[in-house]
């Protein structure tokens, strides 16, 4: 048995003090006899009372460490303690009683006795001894696996047996072993065709050439591979230790790209799918396909990267280029024709709390569907729209025809039923979630950018994150339904209404093709005068506007308004006032938390482009797209939604900072 170090110390402290004791009496024994006399009793009960208890401790812990000793048999105590394994022995409060030499070298600065093991394990002994198998610590830079073991009554009692084998050269396999993972990334260069559209042939050559040497200086800093196969698509393998150098830095390849310049107007930017967590190299293609169209999806200029929980994505600060072909168009028109023709009806409905954008979308194509020789309605939710005023006008010039509600939906929708999803692609917010359940056969056609959660069963996936609104796009599918395309002027002015809202009267998000889309729509008919008609509000609606504009404060350029009693129109207010607010001068962004209901919370988020608040909305659990987002919180006070909104606000500058 070693000698306990901290018995030795307090030895040696108490026979210190006790000559240091004696001393004192000596001092006062020549320098004053009444004072010795006095002090002389105290001090020999005080040290006598001393040395009584350092023996009876003493005494203690040699039984004490006696009997565990005895509990030992010697025999095995020499074999374990020469054994090529960590072995520590503690009692019931994970007290240090005996270890061996492999143990005493590995842990030199903890193998003290009477010190708690869990200075090592991090664990406590109950945890140890309660596990079947074993646990994994990590100590300095070796890795041990932990094992318990519990002698039985007849071989000690109240001790128990901890193992630690070292497993660090296993780990370090796997760890380089992972690092070391090929991972597939595939770079495309953004609307190729509209970007060097314009171009001359050289010009169009000098800027592929930086292009290709950007991406080949890229790969040279890794022991990848890289391949151009197309004129805007790239194949890189390389491994994962550089993919995670990638990630630390933030993928700073995207920000060199936009210093690319065509025609010095247009930046140049990329999209990159990363295929990691695969476990060969054609399903690391496959998954970065996946993210690649994911990040295609939200607009572009973005690295996405699959998780176990999804995507997370990089960049994504810079606006995407309208693309002018119309040919994906005219095919997606053709295949929606197909499924309309083999439906038996056909159901389109929008969001929850359903906009001009929405409704109008969903009018439109229940014209033109009606026109085709099918029954078709547009599922509006009365209770819950914020269209009443574009559906009594409907109502009123058609007699609401194309309208049924959620429950009729419900009850008539059928197996040979086409549901059609205008204005989100995200299953969670759509009006009627008990449709989109028991369809078949699903459409879906947005324009916000893509969301990790989107409805992965439509058999047509038409989603544009670079058009102004689903209006715009279901008025250019229209231009190739023929006879059946030529819908009403009240239909013509529903959509109108809804390219008005999202673009709020084309100023947002506003290209060639909106122009075109409003066009066609003042062809059929669609009286502007009419259309600013239905953005009208209430009196009540417009005080309540006025309310959370003077309420705003500014935050980071950032202008925050907030209103904590629920009012009737406030639905309806809190996204006027969250515009509005965009014309205060040096205000990039600004942000409407309302109470929409006792529970419920409602964060309308704005720009004009300058900052990115769909990236702001995501870390609020929400979505849009780069200048019109929104968030919804249950359970929550307006100043948790405060403080929360602030920090994304914080998180989204960190971001396009680093």
């Amino acid at each position: 048995m070693k000698n306990n170090f901290r018995d030795a110390g307090l030895v040696v402290a108490v026979i210190s003090l006790i000559i240091t004791a004696l001393v004192m009496l000596i001092f006062l024994y020549n320098a004053s006899l009444e004072a010795f006399c006095v002090l002389a009793p105290v001090l020999c009960v005080t040290g006598g009372f001393t040395a009584a208890k350092l023996i009876s401790v003493t005494r203690r812990n040699f039984q004490y460490f006696a009997r565990i000793d005895s509990e030992i048999d010697r025999m095995e105590r020499v074999s374990m303690n020469y054994m090529p394994l960590g072995i520590a022995i503690v009692d019931v409060n994970s007290r240090l009683v005996w270890y061996n030499k492999d143990f005493e070298e590995r842990f030199t600065e903890e193998a003290v006795y009477g010190s708690s093991i869990e200075v090592i394990t991090k664990l406590p002994l109950e945890k140890l001894l309660g596990k079947d198998g074993y646990y994994e610590i990590k100590y300095k830079n070796n890795y041990y696996r932990v094992y318990a073991d519990a002698p039985t009554e007849q071989e000690a009692k109240n001790v128990f047996m901890i193992y630690f084998s070292d497993v660090t050269r296993i780990r370090t396999l796997e760890i380089e072993k992972k690092l070391s993972q090929p991972v597939v990334m595939i770079f495309v260069i953004d609307s190729y065709e509209e970007l060097f559209g314009g171009s001359s042939e050289s010009e169009t050559a000098k800027i592929t050439v930086q292009i290709d040497k950007l991406l080949e200086d890229f790969i040279s800093e890794t022991n990848g591979i890289l391949r151009k196969y197309s004129r805007e698509r790239f194949w890189a393998v390389v491994e994962e230790r550089y993919v995670r150098s990638m990630i630390e830095d933030k993928v700073k390849i995207l920000e060199r790209a936009r210093e690319i310049q065509v025609n010095d107007r247009i930046n140049v930017t990329l999209s990159i799918g990363i295929g990691r967590t695969a476990r060969t190299i054609a399903e690391s293609a496959d998954i970065a396909r996946q993210a690649l169209d994911m990040a295609l999806g939200r607009g572009g200029d973005q690295a996405a990267i699959k998780t176990e929980n999804g995507f997370e994505f990089y960049g994504g600060v810079s606006k995407g280029v309208e693309r002018h072909t119309k040919v994906k168009t005219r095919i997606i028109a053709n295949s929606l024709i197909e499924a309309v023709a083999q439906a038996e009806d056909v159901y389109i409905m929008g969001h929850r709390n359903s906009d001009l954008d929405a409704v109008g979308a969903c009018v439109g194509l229940a014209g033109a569907i009606r026109r085709l020789g099918k029954n078709s309605y547009a599922v509006i939710d009365k209770g819950t729209t914020l269209s009443m005023r574009l559906y009594d006008y409907l109502y009123e010039k058609e007699k609401a025809y194309l309208f049924t509600s959620p429950a009729e939906a419900k009850e008539n929708f059928g197996e040979n039923s086409l549901l059609i999803i205008v204005d989100t692609h995200n299953p969670n917010i759509v009006d009627v979630p008990e449709l989109l359940e028991r369809a078949d056969k699903v459409v879906v056609i947005d324009h916000h950018r893509k969301m990790i959660n989107y409805i992965d069963k439509a058999m047509i996936f038409h989603h544009e994150p670079y058009a102004s609104s689903a209006c715009e796009m279901v008025t250019e599918l229209l231009q190739y339904f023929g006879d059946a395309g030529k819908i009403s002027s009240v239909q013509a002015e529903a959509l109108l209404s809804g390219i008005m809202l999202d673009t709020k009267n084309f100023t947002l998000r506003t290209g060639v093709r909106t122009f075109e889309a409003a066009a066609a729509l003042r062809k059929l008919g669609a009286d502007t005068v009419n259309v600013k008609s239905l953005f009208a509000g209430t009196i009540e609606t417009y005080r309540q506007k006025s309310e959370l504009v003077a309420s705003a404060s500014v935050y980071r350029n950032c202008a925050i308004a907030t209103a904590d009693k629920v009012m009737q129109d406030m639905r309806t207010a809190a996204p006027q006032a969250a515009d509005d607010l965009l014309g205060v001068a040096d205000v990039k962004a600004s942000f409407v938390i309302a109470r929409t209901s006792g529970d419920e919370i409602a964060v309308n988020c704005r720009s004009l482009g300058a900052i990115n608040v769909q990236l702001i909305a995501e870390n609020l659990g929400g979505g849009g797209h780069q200048t019109m987002a929104g968030a919804q919180f249950r359970d929550s006070t307006i100043d948790e939604v405060y403080g929360k909104l602030k920090e994304a606000i914080d998180k989204y500058y960190e971001s396009i900072s680093t």
